[in-house]
């Protein structure tokens, strides 16, 4: 009897050590929710929960446009290791619904997971940027642009466009053709007017649209009767030289007097030029005029003139002298002596912001009085067509001060000279 029942014990035991085992079935997996999903990209992950007791020989993502996809769709297996994978789709289609699950394969065969479902983000008009133009001429510049983002769609096409107004477009606007294709392009503007201001974008084209770049903008330069070039920019509703005038023919090509002797230069009554110090080597400083020179009318370039008293004011203006010092003499305003002063080339502590573009340097003048050379370093002047029986009024700027200083003096005076566009 107790053999009876000792065998009934060990078979019970038996069965139930029996029953704990695990037994053997195709493997448990999970499918994550799709992230970074892009045009043409996404990322899908996966996770075995449980391996049934058996060694796992393959396990990864497969997809379709269809439900239901499996490994004979399209699928990537995941590296060996971690039970927990991702995988990046790539070369997917625009604007698409796919299906995602994950797998997993043992002996017994292999084991789907459940169904996600993503669709790809829609092809764009793409992303360009418009690069700082560069070799700015009379007549011609250069513009460059860079293509960020092809929107996953060819570009059929790519150029500049450019505009006297902001916002060029080539629906309305001259614009060039740099081809296809995503690499940076150069494009070559030509047909611009001297002394002009232009605003210009970056563009492409593909299956989408057109998109635009950031606007730039520029200023052509200008030529006087010698071919001198000079930088322009605008300021407000004016187009100035960002340089001092230093022709040394009238716009009738006749020659100016050019007078480097110190008494033969105070005692003239008519025109006469001289360069600082008369060292030609200072040139590019702009010649000092006296205002017999200016009265002429014949310095600037055609279509530009020597600033009038109420050209000055108009400038000074734009820069936030206020009112009621406009009129006034010697040193007026706040900062727009410093908004004029170049940021480099003066004294120690003395440069200005040149937020106006102006960029004016420290070349001083020539005394009426004495025909000597000063100031160099320290200020400089410019003259105003402006005059009385006298004497003729010009403005000033000195590095030690911020304000600008307008006042009258000897038209024998050694001065430069700025021209202003004719509106």
């Amino acid at each position: 009897m107790n053999f009876y029942k000792y065998s009934v014990l060990v078979i019970i035991c038996l069965l139930v050590i029996h029953s704990c085992k695990k037994h053997p079935d195709l493997p448990s997996v999970t499918t994550d929710t799709p992230a970074e999903i892009t045009r043409t990209s996404v990322i899908v992950g996966g996770r075995v929960t449980d391996d049934r007791g058996l060694p796992l020989l393959d396990k990864g993502i497969c997809w379709d446009t269809k439900k239901n996809p499996d490994l004979s769709t399209h699928f990537i297996p995941a590296d060996e290791g971690n039970e927990n994978f991702f995988i990046k789709i790539t070369g997917l289609k625009p604007n698409t619904l796919y299906f995602v699950r994950a797998y997993a394969t043992n002996e017994l065969g292999t084991a789907y997971a459940n169904e996600i479902s993503f669709t790809t983000l829609t092809v764009t008009t793409g992303t360009v940027i418009t690069l700082q133009p560069s070799s700015i001429s009379l007549n011609t510049a250069l513009a460059r642009g860079k293509i960020i983002d092809d929107g996953d769609a060819a570009i059929i096409q790519k150029g500049v466009c450019w505009s006297t107004s902001s916002g060029p477009d080539i629906e309305h606007d001259p614009f060039t053709d740099n081809g296809t294709g995503t690499e940076d392009f150069t494009s070559n503007i030509t047909g611009l007017s001297p002394g002009t201001k232009y605003y210009v974008r970056a563009y492409t084209i593909n299956s989408e649209g057109i998109s635009y770049g950031n606007e730039f903008f520029f200023n052509t330069k200008i030529s006087d009767i010698q071919n001198n070039l000079y930088n322009t920019v605008t300021i407000g509703s004016q187009v100035w030289i960002t340089e001092n005038l230093k022709v040394t023919r009238y716009t009738d090509n006749t020659l100016i007097p050019h007078v480097q002797d110190n008494a033969e230069w105070v005692s003239l009554t008519t025109p006469g030029y001289c360069w600082f110090d008369n060292d030609i080597n200072k040139a590019d400083w702009g010649a000092l005029y006296n205002w017999y020179t200016v009265k002429t009318g014949k310095l600037c370039p055609t279509g530009w003139h020597v600033p009038t008293d109420t050209d000055f004011k108009t400038l000074e203006l734009h820069l936030k002298m206020s009112s009621d010092q406009i009129d006034l003499w010697y040193w007026r305003g706040t900062d727009q002596g410093t908004q004029l002063k170049s940021s480099t080339g003066w004294q120690a502590g003395e440069n200005g912001t040149n937020s106006s573009g102006f960029s004016a340097l420290p070349y001083g003048y020539r005394f009426a009085a004495t025909g000597a050379f000063n100031g160099l370093n320290i200020l400089t002047y410019w003259w105003s067509s402006e005059y009385n029986k006298d004497y003729a009024l010009y403005r000033r700027v000195d590095g030690n001060e911020s304000e600008l200083y307008r006042y009258y003096t000897s038209k024998r005076g050694g001065k430069y000279v700025r021209c202003i566009k004719t509106e």
